[in-house]
């Protein structure tokens, strides 16, 4: 049986730091798929959908949640179509599911969703998921996917999430802010960790180190091993698990 690793890619990461969505950043994750799948089956979990909107609709018009969802509605199948163009040209085929918390509440929705993404792994074909933002908020509001990706690696039983993000992992002190900062390579004890949370405000990610955090108790209570990883740098899945990078790795004892 191949193990599964949940990937989750933060609007940070997508957009590579600009205000427009990253080609190039896609098809790096294209590429380390091509090189993964023999040993891994890959879900991605994406953000995106209003960053991508945000190409085509001038976002100072759109300030309050209905509008930003109306943003995700225009943004989410320009995003689906980035994704197919440049995983195909790979030769890798996608699939959308578009899910929210309310599908995680009830053992029916549960199963269905889970089923859903095993069939589609063992057609080969990779889940592309992210929160239905025209039927809810929560990841509008407080996490840019991050609880969302633990939750998809629980259902599924992965053995391993990736939230890609635009920092190397948790650090001792906010790297942002202070000069000083030392990053935080192991954590056995999220306990231990929680006091070194400062958040940085973000335009364009909704995701900050407490929603990671967050997601780190998830994958702790269920047995995932879980990677903070600069999503900015080439190759990061499989230089994060030879250790070749620097990261942040979680993993319960």
């Amino acid at each position: 049986m191949k193990k599964k690793i949940v990937i989750k890619i933060g609007s940070s990461t997508l957009t590579a730091g600009t205000n427009r969505i990253s080609y190039g950043k896609i098809e790096d994750l294209a590429r380390q798929i091509t090189q993964l799948r023999e040993k891994y089956q890959i879900i991605i979990v994406s953000s995106g959908a209003i960053a991508t909107a945000r190409q085509v609709i001038d976002i100072h018009q759109f300030k309050n949640i209905e509008n930003k969802q109306a943003l995700a509605a225009i943004g989410q199948p320009k995003l689906m179509r980035i994704y197919d163009e440049v995983f195909e040209s790979f030769g890798l085929q996608v699939a959308q599911c578009l899910l929210t918390y309310h599908d995680f509440e009830k053992q029916a929705t549960i199963e269905n969703t889970k089923n859903t993404i095993h069939t589609l792994l063992q057609h080969e074909i990779i889940p592309i998921i992210n929160e239905n933002d025209t039927v809810s908020a929560e990841e509008i509001i407080f996490g840019d996917n991050d609880k969302l990706s633990a939750m998809v690696a629980k259902i599924i039983e992965a053995d391993i999430l990736f939230l890609a993000s635009d920092i190397d992992g948790v650090f001792d002190k906010n790297p942002h802010l202070h000069t000083d900062a030392q990053l935080i390579k192991k954590v056995i004890n999220l306990d231990e960790i929680k006091k070194f949370i400062e958040e940085k405000p973000s335009k364009l990610g909704t995701g900050g180190m407490t929603s990671k955090l967050k997601a780190a108790e998830i994958c702790f209570e269920n047995n995932v091993e879980m990677y903070i990883v600069n999503g900015n740098q080439n190759n990061f899945v499989e230089n994060a698990l030879l250790g070749n990078i620097p990261c942040t790795h979680f993993q319960k004892k």
